[in-house]
């Protein structure tokens, strides 16, 4: 596996990129709170007319769900057949799109139904995967953001940078006012990405988002993951893998030494 970019490392460490003094760095805070599945491996995250759709993981595990916002109550639930590990899902027109995770097939279902109705094949691992209403955007564990078109061919790919640097273990992504936001794998880091240049154009900190009792009963791989954003009420919500709870946060900039207000 790459190496995470130092800038990285030093977020978890530190609590904010202190060498990215160009960057913006964001805080959070919490406005609301909503249980979330303990069981859930979460891969992938969107949401949907007052709904979240989830994809989880690990093998005999995996599954795409719609699920309650307030109460965590899954409504709808399809599962993979054990030999899939489910990754991220977006939806596209419509259809719900999912991947996996070395399988190197993902497959297409209808969004109300769940029901799949093709699959398509890619090269290399399948990660995180989020749309802008008519493309599609796939992460796979690189520095590297796929862009797949309807027939959910690759069309282009670009590195994400930040400070001439590439970020490494890009996984889940989600599509948020015209940025890319991706969870970067195994840190508390959030990286606000520009789609057209992959340009870092923020770096959003959630250390001890998860806290307490909650924070202590959850295994180690139990990390930030999942991100899910309301367009039309502008609320952004966030969870981990087997975490008991999703967050909803506001962001708040952090004022870096060495940047201008």
């Amino acid at each position: 596996m790459r190496k995470i970019a130092a800038s990285v490392l030093l977020c978890t460490s530190l609590g904010a990129p202190a060498v990215q003094a160009a960057i913006p760095v964001y805080s959070y805070v919490v406005k609301n709170t909503y249980p979330h599945d303990p069981e859930a491996f979460t891969q992938g995250l969107f949401y949907r007319d007052g709904f979240l759709y989830e994809g989880t993981g690990m093998n005999g595990r995996s599954s795409i769900r719609k699920v309650e916002l307030t109460t965590g109550r899954v409504l709808k639930q399809h599962d993979l057949a054990s030999k899939y590990f489910g990754e991220g899902i977006a939806e596209v027109n419509g259809d719900i799109v999912g991947l996996t995770w070395t399988s190197q097939v993902g497959m297409v279902y209808d969004g109300k139904t769940f029901k799949e109705k093709k699959r398509f094949t890619y090269s290399g691992e399948g990660w995180g995967l989020t749309s802008n209403g008519t493309q599609l955007y796939m992460s796979d564990g690189s520095s590297y953001i796929r862009v797949l078109n309807d027939k959910m061919e690759e069309v282009r790919r670009f590195e994400v940078i930040a400070d001439g640097n590439p970020i490494n273990r890009l996984n889940e992504l989600e599509w948020v006012d015209g940025e890319i936001y991706a969870n970067v794998w195994g840190t508390d880091v959030i990286a606000r990405i520009n789609p057209l240049n992959g340009k870092v154009v923020g770096w959003i900190v959630l250390k001890n988002l998860l806290r307490g009792p909650a924070q202590a009963s959850t295994p180690v791989d139990a990390v930030l993951n999942g991100i899910a954003y309301d367009s039309k009420g502008k609320r952004l919500f966030v969870t981990g893998k087997l975490w008991p709870l999703l967050f909803e946060i506001d962001l708040v900039e952090v004022k870096t030494p060495g940047r201008k207000p």
